[in-house]
């Protein structure tokens, strides 16, 4: 299968704490995201360059969002699309890392809309650990059923 811009691979971050699963999800940088909590969060992602493998993909943006170079074994959670139409493929590995150690690439994006005004936003304005009921409160609505299949595996 071909990879397109329309797929990403994203990597899914766990800890556990007593007899609970926490997850690390990040929150978007940039104007367009400021104030915005419920379902915007997600699992550090980004797109898959062409020929590059989607676990290699998935490692590499996770490293190039967070600062942190995440290493497995990975646990392959599959495929989800979300309301875009973008497909995502994801893995989770468990680990521990301080979120206030974040350090995220910046990328460019037009702001205000059509104003022709280009801003430089990160990446991640910040990274969190929730539990994963907190966390399908906030994750984007379809990466939620990644957190299902992470505690599946998990059981």
């Amino acid at each position: 299968m071909a990879l397109t811009s329309r797929e990403s691979a994203g990597l899914l971050l766990f800890r556990r704490r007593e007899e609970h699963i926490e997850v690390l999800l990040g929150h978007p940088g940039g104007p367009y995201w400021t104030g915005r909590h419920e379902g915007a969060w997600s699992i550090p992602k980004g797109g898959i360059l062409p020929g590059e493998d989607p676990l290699q993909a998935a490692i590499r943006e996770f490293t190039e969002e967070t600062g942190f170079t995440p290493t497995g074994p990975f646990i392959p959670l599959g495929t989800i699309v979300q309301r875009s139409g973008k497909t995502v493929h994801a893995w989770a590995f468990e680990g521990d890392w301080d979120p206030a150690s974040l350090v995220s690439i910046a990328t460019t994006t037009e702001w205000p809309p059509r104003s022709h005004r280009m801003i430089e936003i990160p990446e991640l304005d910040r990274a969190a650990f929730f539990s994963i009921a907190e966390a399908r409160r906030l994750i984007n609505v379809a990466q939620a059923d990644l957190l299902g299949r992470l505690v599946n595996k998990l059981s």
